[in-house]
């Protein structure tokens, strides 16, 4: 592992001693977890500064089993009389919880031994001054759009993680992420009339940072673009999802594909492994090993190792979302997908995941459509996991005869994920900027209600 991936060794030394308290304290296998995090955020409005702070923080989790009972803890206190009290408090614990047949580490042949080197972290810590200048450039650059009238502020941050984690079934392992970012919101018109937007953009590496002064035009751009919105017509029309909001279609698919929600049958995808549930020839890939990927690990939160997924091939689902527990449960083998905080066990999540793009490019995307609506902003989160149904209130821009014709405010866009994951045509603009991306992705017969 490179020594920019690297996390502090006498963290695990720590792990290992917390985890010999917990066999002596009783426990028949434990598991323990080591955060050790740095931020620093600035933000300022109209040019003032109004927050510069940096904080660090130290968590230790600790994980305790007895028999088929488990339980979780947590402190900050390192002290060897503060383990010894995390210790017997997670073991009294344990032994008063019901059993849980899907608990228990992984055995020894499941664990990670080797994992790559993913550059996730940038040794460079940014001093209070570049973090000033970011901000400032920002909100400068939105001001300075015509017809900017007013702003909610700019903020530049940056935080650093070391992540250590231990077990009773000999793993030990640990990496450190970083992420740097900066954007602001501002405000045109006037009274009544007034609309708001924002851009941002967040990266591992300073130096693969978005030019400050860049994103702060396209906060301004974007907002001046929604005044004197409209309301869209009601009825069923083609829809148009930007990249930063179409990738919540993303999101409810990983929450749709988890373990725990296709044991329990409360996903509308429960049962779909090895059906056709995209078009054909669409794929969604899933990769926590991406160099320098905003979500990048190199072993999930039970030491087990993660590999690239296709997790959407031609259009046909290939696999769950799969912790140790999730995969006992549904009789499967586990899939790597295991995080966790220090105060609750581990549960399935997604690393980097994209739809990778079409083949016609946005205005293509465009092009044939008579009437139909283009979502730049989504609010709410009216999504029902177990049925599909999707409704959610956004705002945007209504399309007539191929072109943006004037911003539209207040509609609802619904219709069933079934539906809508079958007839997403994607262009061709698949840029990594969220940790879950999609490029710009078309969905036909949406129902709008609007006036």
């Amino acid at each position: 592992m490179s020594p920019r991936d690297s996390h502090d060794p006498a963290h695990l030394d720590v792990l290992d001693d917390l985890l010999a308290r917990a066999r002596s304290a009783g426990a028949d296998a434990a598991d323990a977890v080591f955060v050790d995090s740095t931020s620093v955020s600035h933000a300022q409005r109209l040019g003032n500064v109004e927050q510069l702070e940096r904080s660090e923080e130290q968590d230790l989790g600790l994980r305790v089993f007895v028999g088929k009972r488990q339980a979780c803890v947590s402190s900050s206190d390192l002290s060897a009389t503060a383990l010894d009290e995390l210790a017997e408090r997670a073991l009294a614990m344990a032994r008063n919880v019901p059993e849980d047949p899907y608990c228990g580490l992984a055995s020894p042949d499941q664990l990670a031994t080797d994992w790559p080197s993913l550059d996730s972290c940038d040794p460079q810590e940014p001093d209070a001054d570049t973090l000033i200048a970011r901000a400032r450039a920002c909100e400068e650059a939105a001001r300075a759009v015509d017809g900017i009238t007013n702003s909610e502020g700019a903020e530049a941050g940056w935080s650093r993680a070391r992540i250590s984690l231990a077990a009773t079934n000999g793993f030990r392992g640990g990496y450190a992420v970083s992420a740097h970012s900066v954007g602001c919101a501002v405000l045109a018109g006037e009274g009544t009339g007034m609309e708001r937007d924002y851009a941002f953009h967040r990266a591992v590496y300073g130096a693969d940072l978005e030019d400050p002064t860049a994103v702060g035009a396209r906060a301004g751009q974007n907002t001046v673009r929604r005044l004197n919105p409209r309301r869209a017509k009601t009825g069923r029309y083609p829809v148009i999802f930007h990249p930063r909001v179409g990738n919540g279609l993303l999101g409810s698919l990983a929450g749709a594909i988890s373990g725990p929600a296709v044991a329990r049958g409360t996903s509308f995808l429960k049962d779909k492994m090895g059906e056709q549930i995209f078009a054909p020839g669409l794929n969604v890939v899933e990769d926590p090993h991406v160099h320098r990927g905003l979500k990048s690990a190199p072993f999930d939160a039970e030491g087990l190792a993660r590999t690239r997924n296709a997790v959407i091939q031609d259009g046909v689902l290939t696999t769950w979302f799969l912790s140790l527990s999730s995969a006992r449960q549904l009789g499967l083998a586990p899939t790597g997908h295991a995080s966790r905080g220090t105060s609750a066990p581990p549960g399935p999540s997604p690393s980097n995941m994209w739809l990778e793009p079409g083949q016609i490019d946005v205005d293509a995307l465009f092009a044939d459509i008579d009437e139909g609506f283009y979502v730049t902003e989504m609010m709410g989160m009216g999504v029902n996991q177990v049925t599909g149904d999707y409704s959610r209130g956004a705002a945007g821009f209504w399309i007539e005869r191929g072109q943006i014709a004037y911003p539209v405010a207040e509609v609802t866009v619904a219709g069933n994920l079934k539906e809508m994951f079958r007839n997403i045509t994607p262009a061709s603009d698949l840029e990594f900027r969220y940790g879950i991306d999609v490029p710009h992705l078309r969905v036909d017969g949406m129902t709008l209600a609007g006036e």
